[in-house]
């Protein structure tokens, strides 16, 4: 799964616990975060305005193939717990339904006096995710902000990267960097083979990037909930001292029930809590 790390740079620079967990959160950032605070509504509420804002109601493109019976996306809430150094953070990322057919995903954490609170906004045309807008907003001691505005049917991607706005090239499957988590379970769910190899691309600050995501094995993993079968995936680095590996539960709408990020021999654990989909809690069997 093409989760997203901080720069070596970030952690070389910010080399406590507490930089390194943060760093472990913005990494869910997607794939989002004791006294751990979600952001508030009215946050919330402001950034999801300005993921919306412009055209929402945008058409997604035709699909001219003939119909075929869908597995969709379900809103979900799902609490992770995030560890290193032995330090722990709790965080919660939820997934619901906005208006015109759109989804909308939040994420956030905070540490002390560092936090974020992060929104994705997109559409879903068969099997395949139409990203519309991602907004990030860094609170406290890191007050950075990060946009990426797609336009349908442009073969270029607005995105705002410390202060400065770039035009990134785009394809009609260049995916925000908490979308592209939901891109691959959507797959999955209508695509379940587990020797799939899986390839995303993400536009993320100034560059768009190309992940590999590879199978490894069907697992069997203990969560807090009990033991459930899982598919384990490995994300690709160029970089040998990098690994991460993520895994998936199929029973669960292939909700991340685990995932482990090696860098500079320091891990970074992070482990599903509990999560309900469409409300309902769910249980292993």
């Amino acid at each position: 799964m093409a989760i997203q790390f901080p720069p070596r740079g970030w952690c070389t620079h910010h080399s406590s616990a507490k930089g390194l967990l943060f760093a472990a959160v913005i990494a869910l950032t997607g794939l989002a975060p004791p006294g751990f605070a979600l952001p508030d509504d009215s946050a919330v509420t402001t950034l999801v305005k300005t993921a919306e804002a412009p055209d929402i109601t945008a058409e997604a493109p035709a699909n001219t193939a003939a119909p075929e019976k869908v597995i969709g996306l379900r809103p979900y809430t799902a609490r992770y717990r995030t560890t290193t150094r032995g330090m722990e953070l709790d965080l919660t990322r939820k997934l619901k339904l906005g208006v015109a057919g759109s989804y909308i995903l939040t994420n956030g954490g905070k540490i002390m006096v560092v936090g974020f609170h992060e929104v994705s906004v997109f559409q879903v045309d068969g099997t395949n995710i139409i990203p519309k807008s991602y907004v990030y907003q860094g609170t406290g001691l890191i007050n950075r902000r990060r946009e990426v505005h797609f336009t349908p049917g442009a073969d270029t991607i607005r995105s705002l990267h410390k202060d400065q706005w770039y035009d990134l090239p785009g394809t009609d499957r260049t995916l925000d960097r908490m979308s592209q988590h939901e891109q691959l379970r959507l797959t999955l769910l209508n695509d379940p083979r587990p020797g799939k190899n899986i390839s995303i691309q993400v536009a993320d600050g100034k560059r768009v990037k190309d992940y590999q995501v590879v199978f490894v094995a069907e697992e069997t993993t203990e969560t807090q909930l009990g033991p459930v079968q899982t598919l384990h995936f490995e994300r690709l680095h160029d970089d040998p001292d990098r690994k991460t590996d993520i895994w998936l539960a199929p029973a669960w709408d292939y909700l991340m029930v685990k995932s482990i990020h090696i860098e500079d021999d320091n891990p970074i654990e992070i482990v599903l809590l509990s999560a309900s989909i469409d409300g309902v809690p769910v249980q292993a069997r």
